[in-house]
C-alpha cells in the first residue's frame, strides 16, 4: 500500500503575492462596489457608477486609493494565506488534507488573524476609494496609505485605525473559509473524481471561479456593515449592530446583498487572478 506523500511547504508570501496582483488588476471594480455600498438611494447601477467615475474623475480616479489597496494585500491577504498553508501544512494529518472538518476551523482561525491584522489597511482604503464621492467638507485627502495611517493616527487616535474590526473579523472568518476551503475542496473533487489534471490552469481557474461565487454570497452582509462603519466620520460612534439594525429599518434585509453583482465582477476575477498567480509560484517552487 503507497503511502500518502508529504505535503510541500511552500513560502508565506505566495497568497500576499497573489493578492498583489489581483488588487492591481481589479481595483477599479472594488472602486464601484465601495461607492454602490456606500451611495445613497437610489443606487446607481455598476455602468453608471463607473461613467460617473470617469467623468468626474478621469482614468486616475479608477485607481482612487491604490496604495492602500496594495498595503491591504501585503498585511490582510498575505496573514490569512500564510497562517492558513501554515495551520495546514504543521498540524492537520496529511491524510485529512482534504477534509473539510479539518480545513475549515483552519481557515476560520487564519481569516480571523488576517481581519485583525489589515483591519488599519482596510479603514484607509475605504476612505481613499469613497473620498471623492464626499461633499468637498467632508473629504479626508489622504495623499497616500501612509498618509492615511498618520492622519488617523495624530487625528482621532491609534484606535481608530481598529474601527469596525468586528465586521472586518468576520468578514475575513467568512472570506478565507468560503474561499480557500471551496478552492481547496473543489480542485480535490476535479482531480479525483473528474479526472482533471492538478497542475493544469482549466482545473485552477474552475476551482477559484466557484470560491469566488461562494465567496461573494457568503460574505456580502459583513463587506457591507463593514464598509458602512469604516466610512463613518469621526463623529460617528455607532457600533456595527446599531448600523446593521438601522439599515435593516430603512432600507430591509435586502440591503446586505447590495453591491453583489459588483463585489462578484471583482471578486470572481481577484480570486481567480490569486489562485492562478499562487499555483504558478507553486509550479515553478519561485523563491524555494
Amino acid at each position: 500500500m503507497s503511502s500518502t506523500p508529504e505535503p510541500v511547504k511552500y513560502p508565506w508570501w505566495y497568497g500576499g503575492f497573489g493578492g498583489i496582483v489581483a488588487c492591481v488588476a481589479t481595483h477599479p471594480l472594488d472602486l464601484a462596489k465601495v461607492r454602490l455600498q456606500t451611495a445613497p438611494a437610489p443606487k446607481p447601477t455598476l455602468v453608471r457608477m463607473a461613467s460617473q467615475i470617469l467623468r468626474n474623475e478621469g482614468v486616475p480616479g479608477l485607481y482612487s486609493g491604490l496604495t492602500a489597496a496594495i498595503l491591504r494585500q501585503c498585511t490582510y491577504t498575505t496573514a490569512r494565506f500564510g497562517v492558513y498553508d501554515f495551520v495546514k501544512e504543521r498540524y492537520i494529518p496529511k491524510e485529512h488534507l482534504n477534509s473539510m472538518l479539518y480545513l475549515l476551523p483552519c481557515s476560520m482561525f487564519s481569516g480571523a488573524v488576517g481581519g485583525l491584522v489589515g483591519n488599519p489597511a482596510d479603514v484607509v482604503n475605504i476612505r481613499m476609494q469613497n473620498d471623492s464621492s464626499l461633499p468637498t467638507e467632508l473629504r479626508r485627502n489622504y495623499k497616500n496609505a501612509a498618509d492615511g495611517l498618520y492622519k488617523i493616527c495624530s487625528g482621532e487616535g491609534v484606535a481608530k485605525l481598529f474601527t469596525g474590526w468586528q465586521p472586518n473579523l468576520v468578514r475575513g472568518i467568512l472570506m478565507t473559509s468560503s474561499q480557500v476551503v471551496t478552492y481547496d475542496i473543489a480542485k480535490n473533487y476535479l482531480v479525483q473524481n473528474v479526472g482533471l489534471d492538478k497542475d493544469n490552469k482549466s482545473t485552477h481557474f474552475a476551482s477559484s471561479l466557484l470560491a469566488g461565487l461562494v465567496a461573494t454570497t457568503v460574505c456580502s452582509p459583513a463587506d457591507v456593515i463593514k464598509t458602512r462603519v469604516m466610512n463613518a466620520h469621526k463623529h460617528s460612534h455607532d457600533s456595527a449592530v446599531r448600523i446593521l439594525l438601522d439599515a435593516v429599518k430603512q432600507e430591509g434585509p435586502s440591503f446586505m446583498f447590495r453591491g453583489w453583482l459588483p463585489s462578484f465582477v471583482r471578486l470572481g476575477p481577484n480570486t481567480i487572478l490569486i489562485f492562478l498567480t499562487v499555483e504558478q509560484l507553486r509550479k515553478h517552487r519561485v523563491g524555494m
